[in-house]
């Protein structure tokens, strides 16, 4: 059994879609979970269907949904204060060192983030790649496992299959509560459904109920 786990990622509902089921796992067990979520997701495009948000009050609607979305799956959220859409152009380094301070404090047994290079948006790869540096830089015996997710186009062909495959379908009720907090995205995300309907809910089980992920190997 793992002693702690901490997930990092860049933005509100990137845990909901990526590892919420891996994350109600890990909590049915009691294992605590602590997310490092790196920005609010305010530079995002989708404003909820129908509209109810706005580029102005975007910022805070995140925020409260990421706060909503961390109760449901029963986490410890920090929040770390980048901006949306600019991590690539940051200091690698210095992001790398700021979350080392988190990690060394937390001493989380498994790390989950996003595979550099092939998880898509730039601050996906950015973050991801951040997260590695700063794992990289912990002491070897005190270094956890990290899982690393991945979703491009070439992943598979590049990378073979996943090591880590997870059956989510007896946590979907979580999952699903999950994703549908963060309610301004979930829409854009899914397609045009009433969550009523329970269309959403059946797209989700569809394609939603496996979490995949790569035993990241450090090279020595």
């Amino acid at each position: 059994m793992e002693s702690h786990v901490v997930v990092i990622y860049p933005h509100p509902d990137d845990e909901a879609f990526g590892a919420a089921g891996t994350i109600t796992h890990f909590r049915e067990q009691g294992v605590p979970v602590t997310y490092l979520c790196g920005t609010l997701g305010e530079m995002g495009r989708n404003m909820g269907n129908p509209t109810f948000a706005n580029r102005e009050t975007l910022p805070s609607i995140r925020k409260q949904e990421l706060i909503q979305a961390c109760e449901v799956l029963d986490v410890d959220l920090r929040m770390l204060g980048y901006r949306d859409k600019t991590l690539e152009f940051e200091s690698r380094e210095k992001i790398a060192e700021h979350l080392l301070t988190y990690l060394q404090d937390l001493q989380p047994s498994l790390v989950i983030t996003h595979y550099p290079a092939y998880a898509v948006h730039p601050d996906h790869n950015a973050f991801g790649a951040a997260a590695i540096d700063a794992i990289n830089r912990m002491e070897h015996e005190k270094r956890p496992k990290v899982w690393a997710q991945a979703f491009s186009r070439t992943h598979l062909e590049d990378l073979g299959e996943p090591d880590v495959s997870i059956d989510v379908t007896p946590y979907f009720e979580t999952k699903f509560k999950t994703i549908s907090a963060h309610r301004s995205q979930a829409a854009g995300v899914l397609g045009s459904i009433d969550p009523d309907t329970g269309d959403l809910a059946d797209i989700i089980k569809e394609k939603l109920t496996t979490e995949q992920f790569y035993t990241w190997n450090f090279i020595e």
